[in-house]
């Protein structure tokens, strides 16, 4: 019998987190907590285990608001900095459990390699840098996770291969723009779906809203969230109203238990 599934939405705001440095746009300016994002990544939890799905600039916040005390893994989306420039953030952990092992394409650990060197560096590295274990994974080869089968699923964020995840019909889809379909195949009837949909004008690299919504109806998962959402695509509350009832707008601090 498979252990069930905790998901925690430790943030579900676009690359420039909600609000806007500045901006006194009304979505900015509310008051509703379920308003406020930060940079996009999720929690999951199994048995003993904890394994966050990138790591972005908020990760720190992130790690303090949900009190967690150990991280047994990181996955990597892909290398934009809303998902990777918490990487130095990860010190705590390594300090009390050792390497902490990353999960990503090659590519992204040669991005890493050459804006996080410090970390990377053999001969005389800092002895304050933490280090991390490196598991290269592509999108032909699903992969055990602590007791929890993974598949990799293909998508494009504009021209940009970026990864999502399958683990245990719980699928995770950031910063897509389009997907082919054999890929699509993998994640087909899944029991949650969650998906990028930044804002209703359309977008070169993202899902907006219709998009994202289409893309649910072709996948027909049992329940759909969205997350990776900008201030333009408005109010929580307000927006949840006009969605498909199956469809709902995630929001930071949002639990799920996928049995």
């Amino acid at each position: 019998m498979k252990s069930p599934l905790k998901v925690t939405f430790l943030g579900t705001g676009t690359s420039q987190g909600i609000p806007i440095i500045g901006s006194d746009h009304p979505v900015c300016l509310s008051t509703n907590p379920k308003d406020k994002r930060l940079r996009v990544s999720v929690l999951l939890e199994w048995d003993d285990t904890h394994i966050v799905i990138d790591c972005g600039p908020d990760f720190r916040q992130q790690m303090l608001r949900e009190k967690c005390k150990k991280i047994d893994g990181i996955l990597l989306t892909h290398e934009h900095s809303d998902h990777t420039a918490g990487l130095d953030d990860i010190r705590p952990f390594y300090f009390r459990q050792g390497n902490i092992p990353f999960y990503a394409s090659q590519r992204v650990f040669n991005s890493l390699h050459d804006r996080f060197g410090y970390i990377f560096q053999i001969e005389n590295k800092y002895p304050g840098a933490p280090t991390i274990e490196e598991h290269v994974i592509d999108k032909e080869t699903p992969f055990n996770l602590f007791g929890k089968k993974v598949i990799p699923v293909e998508a494009f964020h504009n021209k940009l291969s970026v990864l999502g995840f399958n683990i245990d019909d719980f699928v995770y889809l950031t910063d897509v723009k389009s997907m082919e379909t054999t890929e699509i195949e993998k994640i087909k009837g899944c029991a949650v779906l969650v998906v990028n949909a930044l804002r209703e004008a359309p977008h070169p690299s993202h899902f907006n809203l219709d998009e994202a919504l289409a893309f649910i109806e072709k996948v027909n998962p049992g329940k759909a969230y969205l997350t990776h959402i900008s201030h333009l695509l408005g109010f929580h509350d307000e927006v949840s109203k006009k969605l498909p009832k199956r469809v709902h707008l995630a929001y930071d601090g949002l639990q799920l238990v996928i049995q």
